[in-house]
C-alpha cells in the first residue's frame, strides 16, 4: 500500500518542492493540498479494502445459527463476529458485537462472546418513554426515548436491570436540570472534552478555574454569559452560514474560516496591502471564495463518490512480509 509514498522519488520531489517554497516560487498551502487530498482518498480506500492483521480467533460455533464465531479487531476496536463475509448476492451478512473493555480478543470465550449479542435489549417504559440498553461507538448506554445516557465507566451493561436503568436516567435528569435562568432561558452545566462548561441558548461557555464550578452563583452565570456574548459579537466580521464561510477576528488578526479550516487573508490585490476593516466588512462572497481557491484549489468542486473496491479472493489469502527496504524509505521520509 501507499507505493507513491515509500518511493525514493517521492522524497526527492518533496525536497524539491520545499526548496521552491523557501524561494517563494510555490505556495506551501497548495503543495500540502495537492498531496493530502489524494492521500486522504487513498487512506480511506485502504481502510475499506486492505487485508490487515486483526488477530482473528475462531471461538467455536453459534448453537442457534450453526455459524462460526470469531473474535477479531475491527476498525473501531475489538469485536466478535457470527458468520463469514461473502461476495455472493443475497448472502446473509455477518453479525457483529463489540467486546467490553474488560475483554480481549486473545482471552474471550465462546460463551462470553455470545453474551455480547444480547445487546441491545429492551426494558420496561419509564415515564412514558421506551428504555433499552446497548453498546455504541462511544461505549455502553441506556437509551431513554431519543436520549442516550452513557453508562458509568467499568459498569457491565449486561448487568443493568430496570431499577438500575431508571437510576442512571434519574442521574442524567438531575445533571441536566437548570442551575439558573438568564433572560428567561435555562442555564445548564456539564463537563466535556475541554473541561467544565455551562450551556445557555445553544451556546457552550467554558468555565475558568477562577469560578467554583460546583457552586456557581446567578452573578457568576450572568458574568460568564455576558463575556461570551461580547466575545462572539466581536468574533465575526462577515458570515455566510450556508456556505460554511466566515471572516473572523483571530488572535493574530483576521482570517477566513472555511468549514473546519482556518485560511490566511492575503493582501488586497487592488491596493497590494492588507485588507482594512472596512474592506473586510464589505467584501463579497465571490471574492472570498476566490481567496479560498488560492489556498484550497478544489474547494468548491463537487466531491466524487467513493467506488467500493472488492478484494480479490484469489490474492487476498497471500500476504507478503514487508521488505526492509520499504522501512528504510519510510524512515528516510520522516527524516526529510
Amino acid at each position: 500500500h501507499f507505493k507513491g509514498i515509500v518511493d525514493f522519488n517521492f522524497t526527492a520531489n518533496v525536497e524539491k518542492e520545499f526548496d521552491e517554497i523557501a524561494q517563494g516560487l510555490q505556495e506551501w498551502t497548495k503543495m500540502l493540498h495537492s498531496f493530502y487530498t489524494p492521500f486522504h482518498i487513498e487512506v480511506e480506500t485502504t481502510l475499506e479494502t486492505a487485508d490487515r492483521a486483526n488477530g482473528e480467533r475462531l471461538l467455536g460455533v453459534d448453537p442457534i445459527s450453526g455459524k462460526n464465531v470469531y473474535a477479531k479487531v475491527g476498525r473501531y476496536g475489538p469485536l466478535v463476529q457470527i458468520g463469514e463475509l461473502s461476495d455472493e448476492e443475497g448472502a446473509e451478512k455477518p453479525k457483529y458485537a463489540s467486546l467490553s473493555k474488560s475483554q480481549t480478543v486473545g482471552t474471550v470465550s465462546l460463551e462470553q462472546a455470545l453474551e455480547q449479542f444480547k445487546l441491545p435489549f429492551t426494558l420496561e417504559d419509564f415515564q412514558g418513554k421506551e428504555v433499552s440498553v446497548g453498546v455504541g461507538r462511544f461505549g455502553p448506554y441506556v437509551k431513554w426515548g431519543e436520549a442516550y445516557v452513557s453508562v458509568p465507566k467499568n459498569e457491565d451493561p449486561l448487568s443493568i436491570d430496570q431499577a438500575r436503568a431508571e437510576e442512571i436516567i434519574g442521574e442524567k435528569i438531575t445533571a441536566d436540570a437548570p442551575i439558573a435562568h438568564y433572560e428567561d432561558l435555562p442555564v445548564t452545566k456539564g463537563t466535556g472534552r475541554f473541561g467544565p462548561f455551562i450551556k445557555w441558548n445553544d451556546l457552550f461557555i467554558n468555565v475558568p478555574k477562577a469560578y467554583n464550578f460546583d457552586f456557581l452563583r446567578q452573578q457568576d452565570v450572568e458574568e460568564l454569559i455576558l463575556k461570551k456574548l461580547d466575545k462572539e459579537a466581536n468574533r465575526f466580521i462577515q458570515q455566510w452560514p450556508v456556505e460554511k464561510i466566515a471572516i473572523e477576528n483571530g488572535r493574530w488578526g483576521p482570517f477566513i474560516r472555511f468549514g473546519k479550516e482556518m485560511l490566511k487573508l492575503r493582501k488586497n490585490p487592488a491596493s497590494n496591502d492588507k485588507y482594512t476593516p472596512e474592506e473586510l466588512a464589505s467584501i463579497s462572497l465571490e471574492s472570498v471564495k476566490a481567496l479560498i481557491v488560492e489556498q484550497v484549489p478544489n474547494a468548491f468542486e463537487p466531491k466524487k463518490k467513493k467506488i467500493a473496491v472488492k478484494k480479490d479472493a484469489g490474492t487476498s489469502a497471500v500476504k507478503k512480509a514487508p521488505a526492509k527496504k520499504g522501512l528504510q524509505k519510510r524512515q528516510l521520509l520522516r527524516s526529510s
